[in-house]
């Protein structure tokens, strides 16, 4: 990879991180690195898992934030230190502000939801609510840093921070040393850029592959010199990051061997995996290295890979929403549109079918008004369940048999 522009910070080594690990013993959990025989056999590499998701505040952002806060000395942080984040980076500081007696400050988007800002307030930070983006609420954190004289705390363009992010590195080589690939979620770039620089002067053989969504790729552009855009939904909110950091692109540049893009769908697939085999809950952007595992299935084939779940911060009704989609595309899920008479007994005698196959029924739409159809036709959407693809395929098969005109309702 050709490097990036020389920063101002001087970007931390090895004896920075292993002191970092030293400096936060004790205060942050040591989480286990376990080896996932069935994401083995699903994927064809052998996986192993760091459990970041089992921090006091579910992601591995305290590692950083508390070795710089350790850092700071005594008078500075008296004076108290701000923040901007809408997530993981604004508990990590609030939570080890709180435990060190900081005063600190959160400036943290307007839509922020609820129950972001109030899991941040709980540790006793002060919440500043502004602008609608992170670009916005950051702009606020540096006018109120000058204002008020407080010290602002970056969530990844610092090398203090990046140097409690690659104790990460140190962690999973010890505990797997026959780990000879790392696959690292990637936004603004701080914790691939510890973890980087930890693998190259422990492991300089093992490959470090840098994961971004498709919908922000914004270091991935930097690394491959590319012009993809960033915007739009994603469920990886953790690294939808539009800037990177100038620090962390020089770092990149040196230490990551590869960058990769993973679809919104693939993350999301990665989130259920997690659940259903590890039984773990994992933010988008923590399941963004098993989404390239999924993506990119054949350059990690037969690879020792280490991937980081790198939080479990995510909102229950989008998590419920992610399970019963990835039900839907594996076939045990399905809504199905089906058109019959208005009549009586139509309706029993679709479900009767159902019964007859022992599908289960979730939720009956019967639709008669807003519809295209003749005044005495109507449609009906079935919710259902069901084993898998070739038991659901069994129950269609037979109601289009029974003269039923019948379309599944696809997701994408």
């Amino acid at each position: 990879m050709a490097s990036q522009p020389h920063s101002v910070a001087q970007p931390p080594g090895i004896a920075d991180i292993e002191a970092a690990a030293r400096r936060i013993e004790g205060a942050v959990v040591r989480t286990p690195t376990h080896l996932s025989r069935t994401l083995s056999k699903a994927s064809g590499a052998t996986i192993y898992v760091k459990f970041e998701n089992l921090q006091f505040t579910a992601a591995y952002k305290e590692r950083g934030a508390l070795n710089k806060l350790l850092l700071m000395g005594e008078k500075v942080r008296s004076r108290g230190v701000i923040a901007a984040s809408a997530g993981n980076h604004a508990q990590a500081v609030a939570y080890h502000g709180a435990r060190l007696g900081v005063p600190v400050t959160i400036v943290m988007p307007a839509p922020t939801p609820s129950i972001k800002v109030m899991q941040t307030e709980s540790h006793g930070a002060s919440i500043v609510l502004y602008g609608e983006t992170y670009d916005e609420a950051y702009g606020k954190a540096r006018a109120l840093e000058k204002d008020q004289g407080l010290s602002f705390l970056h969530p990844f363009d610092d090398p203090d921070v990046i140097a409690g992010q690659g104790t990460v590195a140190l962690e999973m080589l010890a505990d797997a040393p026959e780990i000879d690939c790392l696959v690292v979620p990637v936004g603004g770039g701080g914790l691939i850029s510890g973890v980087g620089t930890a693998v190259r002067a422990l492991r300089p053989a093992c490959e470090v592959v840098g994961v971004q969504a498709e919908l922000y790729p914004a270091m991935h552009n930097l690394v491959t010199k590319g012009a993809r855009s960033s915007g739009g939904e994603t469920i990886a909110e953790g690294i939808a990051v539009k800037q990177p950091g100038a620090l962390t692109a020089e770092i990149i540049g040196n230490v990551v061997d590869r960058m990769v893009l993973v679809s919104e769908r693939a993350i999301e697939t990665a989130v259920a995996l997690f659940l259903q085999i590890e039984k773990t809950v994992v933010e988008g952007a923590g399941a963004a290295g098993l989404a390239a595992l999924l993506d990119h299935r054949e350059s990690f084939a037969g690879r020792n890979v280490g991937l980081i779940l790198t939080g479990g911060n995510i909102d229950t009704r989008l998590l419920a929403t992610v399970l019963l989609r990835d039900l839907a595309r594996s076939g045990r899920m399905a809504r199905l549109r089906i058109q019959l008479h208005d009549r009586p007994g139509a309706l029993l005698s679709v479900i009767k079918l159902f019964d007859r196959h022992q599908v289960n029924v979730v939720e009956v739409y019967h639709q008669r008004i807003f519809t295209p159809l003749p005044a005495k036709d109507a449609f009906i959407d079935i919710e259902c369940e069901a084993r898998d693809e070739e038991h659901l395929a069994a129950l269609f098969d037979e109601l289009e048999g029974a003269g039923f005109n019948v379309h599944p309702v696809e997701i994408q």
